[in-house]
């Protein structure tokens, strides 16, 4: 707490947590449930988001890592992040009934990889290794896809100037770290084909914007979110580069009261994957614990939303 005995001021991050993609992916679970009951099987994680998938744990749906998991003929959905062709298929060949609840703007970078490839180009994926988004898009085009995940690594491509190349990103990824390594990429190979609108998604360019508008005014960053959580984890990232200490969270039990010794003001957001309970959950034992004082600040406005997948609501119709 404050040294000056004052109640800890809390600056509440807008926008935050869910996304129109992780909205429409938890819908689209919660929509298979009540149409297809159990046994209901997810490939990968929904969103990453530990309590997220806890909830539905406890709803009876079950998270595989590998496809062959799900029995024949049951009833799987993709998560938000998306799958390779490789999964459809082996999917198709097990007969299972496919729910799509991956993001538009993930199926937005599949198309991308998918046309450059058929063009002739080799394409540049920036972005994280073992991610699921990225294991996803370059299982669209994996013969004509390199993962680069720094700018130092730019330096190393085995690739001439003269080389056809084309450029993709992560849809999570920090807006500054991807622009380093873009303009390293582009500053080796001044002729490389971009997508025609950024990739790296709204929701997450808004979040980092929100933090990087609000972290002057604050002592310390709480973000809600899993440690798996590439948007979440870039968040607490800029508080840091912003030099203030930055804390990510999955819920309030996590919160360590020696973090507030001496700290007058915390700002507080959320990833894009993480549900607003556990915001109030977290404000509420602030609250409890130090008698925070809340404000709300809005950086920027949101209104996009996504429709459920054509499987859900063919069905429900």
């Amino acid at each position: 707490m404050s040294q000056t005995g004052d109640r800890l001021r809390v600056i509440l991050a807008n926008p935050r947590g869910f996304c129109a993609g992780v909205n429409m992916a938890i819908e689209s679970l919660e929509r298979a449930l009540q149409i297809f009951g159990t046994p209901l099987f997810v490939y990968h994680e929904i969103v990453h988001n530990r309590p997220v998938v806890d909830r539905f744990t406890r709803k009876g749906v079950t998270f595989v890592d590998t496809i062959d998991e799900v029995p024949r003929g049951a009833t799987v959905l993709y998560s938000a992040h998306g799958v390779s062709p490789a999964i459809r298929e082996a999917a198709a060949t097990r007969n299972l009934r496919a729910i799509d609840a991956t993001c538009p703007l993930v199926t937005k970078v599949h198309v991308e990889a998918i046309k450059f490839a058929k063009e002739g180009y080799h394409i540049i994926l920036v972005g994280h290794e073992g991610h699921d988004e990225v294991i996803g898009t370059m299982g669209e085009a994996p013969h004509a896809m390199t993962l680069v995940q720094t700018a130092q690594e730019v330096a190393a491509l085995p690739f001439s100037r003269e080389t056809k190349l084309a450029y993709l990103t992560q849809t999570t990824l920090s807006v500054d770290e991807a622009r380093e390594i873009i303009d390293a990429l582009k500053g080796r190979f001044p002729d490389i084909a971009s997508p025609k609108k950024e990739d790296i998604c709204y929701a997450t360019q808004n979040r980092q914007e929100a933090v990087k508008a609000l972290v002057r005014e604050v002592d310390l960053v709480i973000v809600l979110g899993s440690r798996n959580s590439s948007n979440s984890n870039r968040l607490a990232e800029l508080a840091k580069t912003n030099g203030k200490p930055g804390y990510l969270i999955d819920t309030a039990a996590e919160l360590n009261d020696a973090w507030f010794e001496g700290i007058g003001s915390v700002l507080i957001t959320a990833g894009a994957s993480a549900p607003e309970d556990v915001v109030q959950d977290c404000l509420r034992v602030l609250e409890e614990r130090f008698g925070a004082t809340v404000e709300n600040r809005v950086v920027r406005e949101e209104h996009v939303s996504f429709p459920l997948p054509r499987e859900l609501t063919m069905v429900s119709n």
